[in-house]
């Protein structure tokens, strides 16, 4: 059983809600006939990670290549698959091949009050797209939107434009919010970007690295929030997360 990172800090203490940010790598790790499927170990640790809110990227629906493949294969989309007992999962297509199709996905304890989904591709060799859900947490409700970025830096920047648009259009400015997901980006122009329209992170400590996850070296995941105050964050570690996904997660911890 996966034991790294694991309370009811949630219960003792009402208030603190607690997010977690994971790249899945689409359930699969390795490549031609020595991957193995993950999707099973993944389903533990979603689980393990005992958050509120779960925020997915590279989350297959589909796929008939892979499904053809491997024995033990889902019949459910992974989103599903992955969601814990008790949970509800929301998930949206961003990129559609020729097997199949992927895209972000959320899982949430807290009731699921409405989602919708914008393309926010920049060329048309990546397909992104943002998936925003508002979950009413203990009365409150709080806006979340799930991104993975793109790997060109002009192509982050006005991704990251479209999203500030995207919550002036759809976001009540009184409203707590959540962008969490896989933000691709090594440096910090995002991050002065994203503090420009308000949003912040835990940023107490050193940099939380999530990525090689096998000997993390950068932290291309984050979890930033407006109206809601970070009082922690955890990168859980070790030779059981570094196998399933070429990414780690990331646990943030807020006080509404």
């Amino acid at each position: 059983m996966i034991t790294d990172f694991h309370s009811n800090a949630h219960d003792d203490h009402p208030g603190i809600l607690r997010v977690a940010t994971y790249n899945i790598h689409k359930g699969v790790q390795g490549l031609g006939p020595a991957r193995r499927l993950e999707i099973h170990n993944l389903g533990l640790a979603v689980e393990q990670l005992d958050a509120d809110i779960v925020c997915l990227q590279e989350v297959r629906k589909m796929n008939r290549r892979e499904a053809q493949y491997f024995d033990r294969w889902p019949e459910v989309s992974q989103a599903e698959y992955l969601s814990p007992e008790g949970y509800e999962s929301v998930y949206r297509t961003n990129a559609y091949t020729r097997d199949g199709e992927h895209g972000n996905a959320l899982l949430t304890r807290w009731p699921v009050v409405g989602s919708s989904h914008e393309d926010i591709s920049d060329h048309r060799f990546e397909q992104r797209g943002l998936l925003h859900v508002e979950i009413d947490f203990q009365g409150q409700r709080v806006h979340t939107i799930v991104v993975h970025l793109g790997l060109i830096h002009e192509s982050r920047i006005r991704q990251i434009a479209q999203i500030h648009r995207f919550i002036e259009r759809e976001v009540p400015k009184d409203a707590p919010l959540i962008v969490a997901g896989d933000f691709n980006d090594w440096g910090f122009q995002i991050k002065r970007m994203l503090a420009g329209f308000g949003l912040f992170e835990f940023d107490e400590g050193p940099r939380s690295n999530t990525y090689p996850a096998r000997l993390p070296m950068v932290q291309l995941d984050h979890v930033y929030v407006r109206g809601l105050r970070p009082t922690g964050l955890h990168v859980p570690n070790g030779r059981i997360w570094w196998r399933m996904s070429d990414h780690l997660p990331l646990i943030a911890e807020f006080r509404l």
